[in-house]
């Protein structure tokens, strides 16, 4: 069972660039991602924005396995500003998981 955690969220939201209930769900960042990484990054914003810190630590390698080309970003209709939100969440973890 996943648990909501809506402290996670509030700490996301703590970063002035992490705009990912900006996101439209459309899948452009997605089909131009280099790395075919699947999940990246418009999944990964749901489970944040739901507040299901689990998740986010599951997709820890497709976190890092993104390279910030910013690819998806210059082309995301919502104006999302995905490479600050991964980011945003690669600091978290580094905090949260990896105590660094």
């Amino acid at each position: 069972m996943l648990e909501v955690k809506p402290e996670f969220l509030e700490q996301m939201k703590l970063s002035e660039e992490f705009n990912a209930s900006a996101c439209i769900n459309c899948g452009t960042c997605t089909a131009l991602c280099p790395m075919e990484i699947g999940l990246l990054p418009r999944h990964l914003f749901r489970y944040v924005l739901m507040g299901i810190e689990e998740k986010v630590i599951e997709n820890t390698e497709n976190i890092y396995s993104c390279l910030l080309c910013k690819m998806c970003e210059d082309n995301c209709p919502a104006g999302v500003h995905i490479a600050e939100n991964v980011r945003a969440l690669r600091s978290y973890l580094n905090e949260t998981v990896y105590r660094l």
